[in-house]
């Protein structure tokens, strides 16, 4: 039964890793941090208003018609007939835009989860699929949930059919760390995609796809040495890898440190290692930052564990 509708929700929508080497557009994973914050709040306007956004540099759209968050928000409005109600919303940005890191994606589940909470809670999570992949659809143009997936989600998901929105997750072993680190240049999915083959080898899609199979059995055994045989991209990483200054480096780096494989997160220029225990994630982050730093090039840690909440409330009332 849904419940009473508040008067303000404010959640915290997290960071992503998409593809997790060997799964392009069908494996994605949530982080602790960064993330987004979003507010909403019953207003006595009527209709949906986004009248606040911050650590944007002005970039974003106040129109909900051309926002991530407010297409989703609005989508969800309309499906549950209350495009009418007065609702202000607010967006914080906390992570960088171009990052690889999901960041549009935040704001869209942000954004739906946050309205679906005020009003009550009519739909699940997994209910909100439709409307969070359409709010990143407006930002990049692809339809796909290997994002959006996680942060709604949380945990580890594998999306079997993105046209179908059969997404699953995938158990995550108890001492499996992430290390993010997040080169300060822009690397922008368009232009990410567009670099990618249009037809590859049959040998090719035969190793990506026992790779793909090998991490999903080492993540449902806790196997670390499987996970970490099986975290090798085929596929993207060797067209991708271009656009981010001393990638090839920065792997050696992360596999000394003690990483168990090494990647680009989503369309990068983010890149992310998994690891077994957070002092050896530790150490892999600060050594793969090192290499960036070099460049030199600022980079940005985040070192956290498989995040298994996703987005959630912070406060309500």
């Amino acid at each position: 039964m849904t419940k009473q509708i508040l008067q303000e929700v404010r959640v915290f929508s997290p960071a992503t890793v998409a593809n997790v080497a060997c799964g392009f557009d069908v494996l994605g994973f949530a982080i602790e941090l960064p993330g987004d914050e979003i507010i909403v709040r019953t207003s006595s306007q009527p209709g949906f208003r986004i009248t606040k956004i911050t650590g944007d540099d002005g970039r974003l759209p106040l129109d909900p018609k051309l926002n991530t968050a407010g297409v989703a928000a609005l989508d969800l409005l309309r499906h549950l007939g209350r495009a009418d109600l007065g609702i202000e919303m607010e967006i914080h940005k906390q992570m960088p835009f171009g990052s690889g890191l999901g960041s549009s994606a935040a704001s869209a589940v942000g954004g739906a989860f946050a309205v679906n909470q005020l009003l009550g809670e009519p739909l699940t999570r997994r209910q909100l699929l439709p409307f969070v992949v359409a709010g990143e659809a407006a930002a990049d143009g692809a339809w796909h949930a290997d994002n959006v997936g996680p942060c709604l989600l949380g945990g580890i998901t594998l999306i079997r059919s993105n046209a179908e929105l059969d997404v699953h997750n995938i158990p995550i072993p108890q001492n499996l760390w992430a290390a993010v680190v997040h080169p300060d240049i822009v690397v922008l999915t368009k232009v990410a995609r567009e670099i990618m083959p249009r037809h590859i080898q049959l040998e090719t899609a035969t190793q990506q796809s026992g790779n793909l199979g090998g991490l999903i059995c080492g993540l449902y055994q806790s196997d670390y040495a499987l996970i970490g045989r099986s975290v090798h991209d085929l596929i993207a990483e060797p067209h991708r890898q271009r656009l981010i200054p001393e990638f090839y480096r920065a792997k050696r780096a992360a596999l000394a440190a003690g990483a168990l494989g090494f990647s680009i997160s989503g369309a990068g220029p983010s890149v992310f290692a998994l690891c077994e225990g957070e002092a050896t994630a530790r150490q892999v982050a600060a050594a793969v930052a090192t290499v960036f730093e070099s460049v030199p090039i600022k980079a940005t840690q985040y070192v956290s564990r498989i995040n298994p909440q996703g987005v959630h409330v912070l406060s309500q009332k």
